[in-house]
């Protein structure tokens, strides 16, 4: 073989070595290029270590994903988030402020610039801390608000991977949907000079002012005083109640899912006008419990399961109603579930064990110190005699929180062994305008998520010589809970 030959055949191997090399190069560097997560200086250390704890190593990303932290009061529209954490603005649970604007929290230190609102995590939200609104914001009427989010935010053309691989361990942002809210009501008595204002107006007037808010919550309850009867006086000095059946529209009208029949003067007008209420309002999907159409129905606890919470309401009159005077729930005849120390124990201690939330309502003793007409009396505010220490009593016993529901002025309200106690509410429908206090009233308005109270919020109501009951406006709302809580015990 010459040179000249040998030199081509040299040239001819070198270039297919080089073409099977490249053919086999080329394939290896395409499948090679694979994605990274690539983590952005906004992270803190303890999100980087959550992060490299639970993103697995064999993805097989195909591009690269960067994952970033944003502190922020609104939540993107994209979803390309997920939320590390969520704080919420708290202050004491006496203070008479709802509302912190969102110039005072620095989202930088998660801290608020007023000494007197503290922002902590919302897991360690208790309901013995009052939850404030951010710029009227309130963060358990819309969840998507009124709170400050932590959120990791991805870019990159595979980031819908790496979001749901991190989606479960992250926290979930409550839906509306799954909190439950439940807004406690005081006295309802559609009675005496309202018949006549229903008559020349219409039922609903009344309650034309209220109802858009009351109609916005799960659960809606109204204390009812009344039976209705046909025909019924409008006299405004009768001590004997009733209301026209047309009231029945008001009671609709607010929403109204659970009717207490703990009141003294259910059986006014007799004990059928009494069961035919009741009928009705079983016709109409309301559930009741404190009284019934006898005796037996009349102990029953109202069991309620919404929405993955379970709450056991209990209604009982420890008051001027007996059996003997026919106020009472007496073996066939209707009326009131007249309080028994060892009924109530059981009861108690039945829903207890059920894990219930248990909310005990009671129909108490009256205030009647009421002075001459036009003048506040605030002796009405406090306990009156032996109510701080049976209230207190039924905390002891187990109950979650206490309920008087009787007052025809609202009273004060305490946080006794990490319990809530509000001893009156007032008056929420009346004709009784001869005393400021007995216009007012308090609406509690409680909210649960997971079975778990997170908070019960108080929004005072008060109505004038139209007895139309709306929401007082914030400064009036603010003087008025400053003087209830001067009567603490």
């Amino acid at each position: 073989m010459n040179k000249k030959h040998f030199f081509s055949l040299f040239v001819i191997f070198f270039i297919a070595a080089g073409a099977s090399l490249a053919a086999l190069s080329i394939p290896k560097f395409l499948h090679s290029k694979t994605g990274q997560i690539i983590l952005s200086p906004s992270l803190s250390a303890t999100q980087k270590n959550f992060i490299n704890q639970n993103l697995p190593s064999d993805l097989n990303l195909t591009a690269d994903v960067t994952i970033s932290a944003k502190t922020t009061l609104n939540l993107p529209q994209k979803q390309n988030y997920l939320i590390s954490q969520i704080f919420v603005p708290i202050t004491d649970f006496f203070s008479t402020t709802d509302n912190v604007s969102a110039h005072v929290i620095n989202l930088k230190t998660i801290k608020s610039t007023d000494p007197n609102v503290q922002i902590i995590p919302l897991k360690k939200l208790t309901p013995t801390q009052k939850l404030l609104a951010i710029d009227d914001h309130y963060f358990l009427n819309n969840p998507a608000k009124g709170a400050i989010y932590q959120i990791f935010q991805f870019n990159g053309a595979d980031s819908e991977r790496v979001i749901a691989t991190l989606q479960k361990k992250t926290i979930q942002l409550p839906a509306k949907n799954q909190i439950l809210s439940f807004a406690q009501t005081g006295v309802t008595a559609l009675s005496r000079r309202l018949n006549a204002v229903a008559t020349q107006k219409s039922a609903t007037y009344l309650s034309e002012r209220i109802a858009p808010f009351l109609k916005e919550f799960d659960l809606t309850h109204i204390s009812n005083e009344v039976s209705f009867a046909e025909p019924c006086s409008s006299n405004s000095s009768s001590t004997v109640l009733c209301s026209s059946p047309q009231m029945l529209d008001v009671i609709k009208a607010i929403g109204t899912d659970i009717v207490e029949l703990t009141g003294n003067h259910l059986n006014d007008y007799g004990a059928t006008a009494n069961q035919s209420s009741i009928d009705q309002y079983h016709a109409l999907k309301m559930q009741t419990f404190g009284g019934g159409k006898d005796e037996s129905s009349a102990k029953v606890p109202l069991k309620i399961n919404q929405k993955h919470t379970k709450i056991t309401l209990l209604g009982y009159n420890y008051s001027t109603s007996t059996k003997a005077n026919g106020q009472g729930a007496n073996g066939d005849h209707p009326g009131a579930n007249i309080y028994d120390e060892t009924i109530a124990t059981a009861d108690i201690k039945a829903a207890k064990q059920r894990g219930d939330f248990i909310i005990v309502d009671i129909q108490f003793f009256e205030c009647y110190s009421y002075p001459a007409e036009g003048v506040e009396m605030p002796s009405c505010d406090a306990p009156i005699t032996n109510q701080r220490d049976f209230f207190r009593h039924l905390i002891d016993l187990g109950a979650d929180l206490v309920v008087g529901t009787q007052a025809h002025q609202p009273q004060t309200y305490e946080i006794y062994n990490q319990k809530l106690i509000f001893y009156g509410l007032g008056n929420l429908f009346f004709d009784q305008i001869y005393w400021p206090g007995t216009t007012r009233s308090l609406i509690l308005a409680h909210y649960f998520y997971k079975e778990k109270h997170l908070q019960t919020r108080i929004h005072p109501t008060i109505y004038g010589s139209d007895f139309q009951t709306k929401l007082m406006d914030q400064p009036t709302a603010q003087n008025f809970l400053q003087r209830l809580q001067q009567s603490r015990p």
